[in-house]
């Protein structure tokens, strides 16, 4: 990802690159991570494909407790943000 793109730091948010896990790990780390936001954090994902099967998985899971949007969606770089609902 560019250095000018994305900030991956903010307020209340917090980075998780799964590109740097290993696959075998990646949805119990996503799920673990984001089971630690507390209600009005939001976790910053960053991944080389898009999840569209683990955001399936994740609304399974969370129900209404989190909501999420696309920062980027281009070829080998998507950004989205995970929003834990207070």
């Amino acid at each position: 990802m560019a250095s000018d793109a994305i900030p991956m730091f903010a307020e209340n948010t917090y980075p998780l690159d799964a590109r740097g896990i290993a696959k075998r790990f990646r949805h119990a780390a996503i799920f673990g991570a984001l089971s630690a936001l507390q209600p009005g954090e939001t976790m910053r994902f960053c991944n080389d494909h898009d999840p569209l099967p683990l955001l399936q998985q994740l609304k399974n899971h969370f129900g209404e407790n989190i909501q999420f949007e696309y920062l980027a969606r281009n070829p080998g770089e998507i950004v989205i943000d995970f929003h834990i609902v207070p």
